[in-house]
This record gives structure tokens, C-alpha cells and sequence, in this order.
């Protein structure tokens, strides 16, 4: 633009024909937005006291009505080949007449040979270039400026709260949420899963279905909607011929990375009625071995020769049958025949379905499909049971409330969240019931970026793990320049201010300077994000939504209640909570009076009961009766507040306390989320015991921010040799008290020494679960040394 501004600038005519092009189409807009005829005569100051009016053209000559002053009477002026004929008029404005086969051509507008007397009133040709490019910039804005999203609710009123005693809230998404009824579809013929796939099926005319690639330098290659239904029931008209019962108490084990047989599985039992149990990737034999042995579980599609001699090394004797979708070693198959076990390949399965062709056994709504098992922080995990109701009613209630953005037939979703999670089952159901297309990563999380920039997907969910890596990766790039920290601010804080009047964009001027680098390692055209799992900082969710310009709507839930139980709505900026609760239950809070919460001061444990809450855990009837009151009531175990505008914010979890030997109770995971704030802690342990009166932690400090402040103090060292260093010591546990004195956090709450440990908590080293929680017995058993001398000393 600069060049071309520089180019007319030679050229004092095409300054003049520019600016009067300009202006005219400027005043162009003006008379457009006019609605009275009489209302289109424009008044404006001209030069040498004259007020000009351009009337109309016929291409030949111009009729203007001008005045001297602004009460003199009007004249009219013919031109004509640069001659000008005056008739003196009446006072009043002519009437306003239509545009002649000429049009309007522009008001304010002379002859370019009379503009040379008027440049010196706008400072010459320099002062024209500036008027030229400030009417440019006008026009481009007026052009291009974003109109706010409205909200499909009102933000200060989200939910619904219902008369009676016990303060429960519901949805104003669905309007017969008032009277206690719940969403278990969107239409009457999608009820199961497998109703919902053919559904989609039409929906996308056959579009593309499932996308995986394989190997990082090839493109993505598709299945699309109609072959993977007939792959599907091939597969499971194969099960069948293996010996399966086409029913609801046949349970079909499946030990596999997200991947487009993981589907077709899933599709390929729901077409005889048999339910999916899925196994966690890194759950490990023994947790796998209970599962298949509670389930009675007898054959298990397994991913590949490393997963089967898992499953080999502790396999029960139900287990007779192991189909793989990659290639094992002869030293496998010997093995697992050696066991009893019979091994196949996919297609193989595959082959016989279609040549047997059984047929199809549609599940009732009221069926089972799924027994999710969660990874308990103490003992065996539990089988949640889910129906097909239960599952179809979580995703429809997300689909309801996310209005126009929810996705469509023409939505690519990237894959890479444990399929064994309902978080990422019910998103991917969801796209499959509108016609969508999901894409797998390849299996690496490494390269995770490379499969977004390659898939180019508008829709995601994705984990606050994944979100602070990002948000990190941006913090740390930016700090060693001023000139990349002052751009970021401005970019953040005028994104901020769009966010704050409903603006979701990715097209401004700060998204080209600023975050296209961010937007592109996502892909570039991402417009949907659900973030769930676990909770999410509010800088952090602040910094991704300026960052990328998509919704992001984070919510909260868990697998007893297929994944949705709120979640925020479109045009709430406000991070920090949860939103109120989604169409297909309603939530309550109760009383936990050994924490000080109480439903009346709207603080308590969350209760949730809607069609999405689970049937029970399986053959644990105690357990069930623990969870699920006489009433219906699921009781989450987390603590929540109601805020004001109907939303609902986790503030506490009831379980993991412990009483110090003062009195006064602990709740770890409270005091956790306040420490991991601080830039120099990775993951933190807070122990304590009910005979001594204070807290100590285990930490682990981020190793960049750790040895970035240790390059600049001049103190040398690995990050095993810098948590033995007493000044690394007192700086992480200063910053950590003092976070919680801005938390509030009282005397008896906050640590009196804590141990600095160089290697992360992780699955492998069986520290965490596959939802990433900590192991709270096994931490404490782990670090049991040096807990006892942290004690040791602090008496």
C-alpha cells in the first residue's frame, strides 16, 4: 500500500481524481444508510463559502444546487464542458428528485481542474496523500469490521433455577427443562448409536468418514460414510460368526490407540446389539487382566504384538480370542496358542462377516453400550454402565447448546484423546450423528501438530495439558524480547476487548502479526474447541481464545454422566467456571458440613440426575448404592458454587482429606491447584498425617523456568544438581506461600518444607492414571523417605 501511495504522489492529478474517488464513495455509504429521500441532501462546509450539492448526471453535464451561506437561497448550476450557466432558485431545497439513467455520481465533487485551488485548505499534495489514506483506512474498516455474536441466553441469567427447597438449576437451552424433563435426542429416529451413524450417514451424502495417515510425510486418505458402515457390520456379522451372541450381554473388549478400526469395531457391535469395553493404552496387565476377567469379556481386538503380549502375560481364562489389526511376530502367535488363545487378523474377521452376512440385531435404547472402566487413585477400576440413551442424550445436549456452532456435515475433528474416555467417544459420536468427518493422529503426540497442519481440522477437544503446553511454549518465546512481549500485550489486550463484545474472529490485524504462528501449528482453520478433563487456568483459556479466534467452551463432567454436566456457553468471556448445566440434567448442591459448605450459602457438593447418568457400576452394587442416592442423585464428589449469573464453579473435591493433628482438616488437591500456579512447578504432592500439625510437598519444578533463573544467578548444574541447591529450594517454596497467601489460604494450609524431585510424576512410573490424577497412596509410599525427613527435621 505504502508503494502504491507513493506512486499517485508523483502524480498531482491522480492525487486529485483519488481523493474525489474517495470521498465520493464515502458519501456513497452515507446516502445508502439513508432511508427519507429528503434526508439524502448532504449539508457540508465547502471552500470559499460556498455550500455545494451535487443533484444528478447524465454522463453530458451535472446539475448542482449551491448557497453561499447556510440561510442564503439555493442556486442551481449547470456544468457542461467545463462551462458554468447560475439560475438563482428559491430558498428552499429543490425536491429531491430520482437518479437520472446517469445515478448519482457523489456529493461535495467539482471538476479535477477546480480541486487545484482548494488543495492548499488540506495542506497541499502531502495533506491530500494523508486525507487519501485516512478515507482508505475509514472504508476498509466500515468494509471489514466484525459484528458481534449475540448469545442464545442471557449471560447474567444462564440457568434455571426451580421452585422448592432443594435450589436445583437446569438448562434454558430446552424448554421443558422447567418442568423437570430432560433431552434424550434431537429427533425421534436417532435414539441409539447406531441410529445416530446412519443418521450421519445421510447427512453428509456419503461425505468422508474416517482420515488417518500412514506414515508423517503422506496426506491423510479417507473412508468415507457408506464403506465404513458396510465394513462395519461385516465385522460384526464376523464376531457373530466366531461364536458372539447378537446381544447386550456379549462384551467385546478393545485394547487399541485411536484408529479407524477402533470405529469400525465399536459401529461393527452396535449392529448386533453387543456392548464395547474399552481397555486403557497404558493401564498395564494387571488392571487389564481384572477387567476381562470381571467382564467375562472372551475376545479382545487388540492393536498390535506389544499390546497382545500384555494381555498375554496375565490373561484369564475367559479370554479365547485375540483379533489384531497390525501384524504380530510367529514368537506371539506361538505364545498365545500356547495359552489357549486363538490369534486373527482384522480382515480376516472382516472376510468371514461377508460371506456370512448374518443379519443386523439393532440395539433398544434402553441397551447397554459401553462399560467404561475409570482409573480409580485407589484400588480396581469401576465399570461404569452406559446406555445408548445415556450416551445420545450427553452429545445431543452439547449439540443444542452450542446453537450455530455446532459442527456440521462439512467439520473435519482431529482424534487424538483416548477413545477409552467418554470425553472424546460422546465428541466423536457427535460428529458422526451430523454428517462429519474425524481424522486420527498418528499415534505419536509428539508429532501431533504435524497431523493438525496435515488434516487442517475446524473442530477439537482437547485437554488443559495440552493448552498450557501451547500457552508455555508462547510465554517463553516472547520473554527474552520487549519489542515480542509489547506486540503480544497490545495483540492480547485488543483481542480481550473483542472477546468482551462477543467478537470471535481470526482474520484481524493481530491475528496476521501476532498469533498466525499459534493458529497454524493447529492447522490454520480451526473454529471449535471443548475443553474438559480437568480444570483449566483462566489466563491460560483467555490467552487460547485471543490466540486461535475459535469458541472455546470448556465443561465439566465425568464418565458416570457420559462426560457432559455444564458447560460454558458462546459469548461468556468470563473464564474461571464451568457454565450452567447442559440439557439432559439438572444439578443440585448438598451440604458437606465437615468442610464448612452449605447449600444454602449456594456452596456443596455436586448432584446430578438427568438421562445421562449412568445405570451403575458394574456388578458392584455397593459401590452403586454409594453414588447414586434413593432419589436418583449422582454425587460427583466434587464441590461446587453457584455464581451469580447461574454458572457453576468447582472450587473443592470432598474426598482425599485428612485431619492434622490440631484439628483442622486438609483437603489436599484445594491447596495443589493453588501451589501449581507458580512458573517454577511442574506438579506438586501435598502430604500430611493425622499426627502431625503441619503440611509438607513433594515437587516437581519446571525445568525450563528453573534452569533459565539458575543460567541467569550463575549457578551451574543439571536439574538433579539444582533441586539438591538450597537457593532453588528457598525460591520455589517463597513463590509457592506466596500464591497461597494471595489464595487465602490460612497458616495451617500452607507447606513447611517441601522435597524437589527432578522426574515427573507419570503413568509409566505408576505415579499417575491414564486421566492424569495423581496416585495419591502410591505418591505417598513412593516418596515415603523423604516425607519422614522433612518431618524429621521440622521437629
Amino acid at each position: 500500500m505504502l508503494i502504491a501511495l507513493l506512486v499517485i504522489s508523483v502524480d498531482l492529478t491522480n492525487i486529485r481524481t483519488h481523493v474525489c474517488s474517495v470521498l465520493q464513495s464515502i458519501t456513497s455509504r452515507i446516502l445508502k444508510h439513508r432511508s427519507d429521500p429528503r434526508d439524502n441532501i448532504v449539508r457540508g462546509q465547502t471552500v470559499k463559502r460556498r455550500w455545494i450539492i451535487l443533484r444528478r448526471s447524465n454522463g453530458n453535464s451535472s446539475v448542482y444546487q449551491t448557497r453561499t451561506s447556510k440561510q442564503g437561497p439555493y442556486q442551481e448550476e449547470h456544468h457542461a464542458n467545463r462551462n458554468v450557466e447560475t439560475k438563482a432558485v428559491s430558498a428552499e431545497p429543490l425536491a429531491f428528485e430520482q437518479p437520472s439513467a446517469g445515478g448519482w455520481t457523489g456529493y461535495f465533487s467539482r471538476s479535477v481542474e477546480e480541486m487545484d485551488q482548494y488543495l492548499g485548505y488540506i495542506g497541499g499534495p502531502a495533506g491530500a496523500l494523508a486525507l487519501t489514506g485516512v478515507a482508505a483506512a475509514s472504508a476498509f474498516y466500515l468494509a471489514s469490521r466484525p459484528s458481534p455474536q449475540k448469545p442464545l441466553v442471557e449471560l447474567h441469567c444462564q440457568s434455571r433455577l426451580l421452585p422448592g427447597p432443594e435450589m436445583i438449576r437446569v438448562s434454558k437451552f430446552y424448554k421443558d427443562s422447567k418442568e423437570g424433563k430432560f433431552i434424550s435426542s434431537l429427533d425421534k429416529d436417532t435414539r441409539t448409536l447406531y441410529d445416530t451413524f446412519r443418521k450421519g450417514a445421510k447427512e453428509s451424502n456419503n461425505g468422508p468418514c474416517l482420515g488417518w495417515r500412514e506414515s508423517p510425510n503422506k496426506p491423510y486418505q479417507w473412508l468415507h460414510y457408506n464403506e465404513t458402515l458396510l465394513r462395519a457390520k461385516n465385522f460384526g456379522s464376523g464376531l457373530v460368526a466366531l461364536g458372539l451372541s447378537p446381544c447386550p450381554n456379549t462384551f467385546i473388549g478393545i485394547y487399541s490407540q485411536n484408529c479407524p478400526e477402533w470405529i469400525l469395531t465399536e459401529q461393527g457391535a452396535y449392529c448386533y446389539s453387543m456392548v464395547i469395553v474399552p481397555l486403557y493404552d497404558t493401564l498395564g496387565p494387571d488392571a487389564c487382566a481384572y477387567i476381562i476377567k470381571q467382564a467375562d469379556i472372551h475376545v479382545v481386538i487388540c492393536e498390535d504384538d506389544t499390546k497382545c503380549n500384555l494381555l498375554l502375560d496375565k490373561s484369564p481364562r475367559c479370554l479365547r480370542k485375540l483379533i489384531t489389526i497390525k501384524e504380530t511376530r510367529p514368537a506371539t502367535n506361538q505364545r498365545a496358542k500356547n495359552r489357549g488363545v486363538e490369534m486373527l487378523r482384522f480382515e480376516d474377521v472382516e472376510k468371514l462377516g461377508a460371506a456370512k452376512d448374518n443379519p443386523e440385531v439393532p440395539p433398544k435404547v434402553t441397551d447397554l453400550c459401553t462399560i467404561c472402566y475409570t482409573s480409580g487413585t485407589t484400588g480396581n477400576p469401576k465399570g461404569v454402565m452406559l446406555s445408548h440413551e445415556n450416551v445420545v442424550a450427553g452429545m445431543c445436549a452439547v449439540i443444542l447448546q452450542l446453537g450455530d456452532h455446532r459442527p456440521r456435515s462439512d467439520d473435519i475433528m482431529m482424534s487424538f484423546l483416548p477413545l477409552a474416555h467418554m470425553l472424546e467417544r460422546c465428541c466423536e459420536n457427535g460428529m458422526y450423528l451430523l454428517g462429519g468427518a474425524v481424522g486420527f493422529f498418528s499415534g505419536d503426540i509428539k508429532r501431533l501438530s504435524e497431523d493438525m497442519k496435515a488434516l487442517r481440522p475446524t473442530m477439537m477437544p482437547a485437554v488443559p495439558r495440552l493448552l498450557n503446553r501451547i500457552y508455555d511454549k508462547v510465554m517463553t518465546e516472547i520473554s527474552g524480547s520487549f519489542i515480542k512481549k509489547m506486540l503480544f500485550n497490545m495483540a492480547m489486550s485488543a483481542k480481550e476487548s473483542e472477546l468482551r463484545r462477543g467478537i470471535i474472529r481470526n482474520n484481524s490485524f493481530w491475528d496476521k502479526l501476532v498469533f498466525r504462528k499459534v493458529q497454524e501449528g493447529m492447522g490454520g482453520r480451526l473454529r471449535l474447541m471443548v475443553v474438559g478433563s480437568a480444570p483449566l487456568a483462566g489466563n491460560v483459556l483467555t490467552f487460547i481464545r485471543c490466540a486461535l479466534g475459535a469458541l472455546i467452551v470448556e465443561g465439566y463432567g465425568q464418565t458416570e454422566c457420559c462426560a457432559p454436566i455444564t458447560l460454558t456457553v458462546q459469548g461468556d468471556h468470563v473464564p474461571e467456571h464451568v457454565g450452567p448445566p447442559v440439557a439432559c440434567c439438572c444439578v443440585k448442591l448438598v451440604d458437606v458440613p465437615e468442610m464448612e459448605y452449605y447449600a444454602v450459602n449456594g456452596q456443596g457438593e455436586v448432584c446430578v440426575k438427568g438421562t445421562n447418568v449412568f445405570q451403575g457400576y458394574y456388578k458392584e452394587d455397593e459401590k452403586t448404592n454409594e453414588t447414586i442416592d434413593s432419589d436418583g442423585w449422582h454425587h460427583t464428589g466434587d464441590v461446587g458454587m453457584w455464581l451469580p449469573n447461574g454458572t457453576l464453579k468447582i472450587i473443592d473435591r470432598k474426598k482425599h482429606i485428612f485431619k492434622l493433628s490440631q484439628g483442622e482438616y486438609i483437603v489436599p488437591e484445594k491447596i495443589e491447584n493453588i501451589y501449581i500456579r507458580s512458573q517454577y512447578v511442574q506438579q506438586v504432592f501435598v502430604c500430611g498425617e493425622s499426627l502431625k500439625s503441619c503440611i509438607v510437598a513433594v515437587v516437581v519444578p519446571d525445568v525450563d523456568v528453573i534452569k533459565s533463573w539458575a543460567c541467569e544467578n550463575g549457578i551451574p548444574g543439571t536439574l538433579s544438581v539444582l533441586c539438591a541447591h538450597p537457593e532453588v529450594k528457598q525460591l520455589i517454596m517463597d513463590d509457592m506461600v506466596s500464591w497461597g497467601k494471595e489464595a487465602g489460604l490460612k497458616s495451617f494450609e500452607q507447606v513447611k518444607d517441601i522435597y524437589l524431585h527432578p522426574d515427573p510424576f507419570s503413568v509409566q512410573n505408576g505415579l499417575l492414571t491414564p486421566t492424569l490424577k495423581s496416585k495419591r497412596p502410591q505418591l505417598k509410599a513412593y516418596f515415603k523417605p523423604q516425607i519422614e525427613d522433612m518431618y524429621t527435621k521440622l521437629t
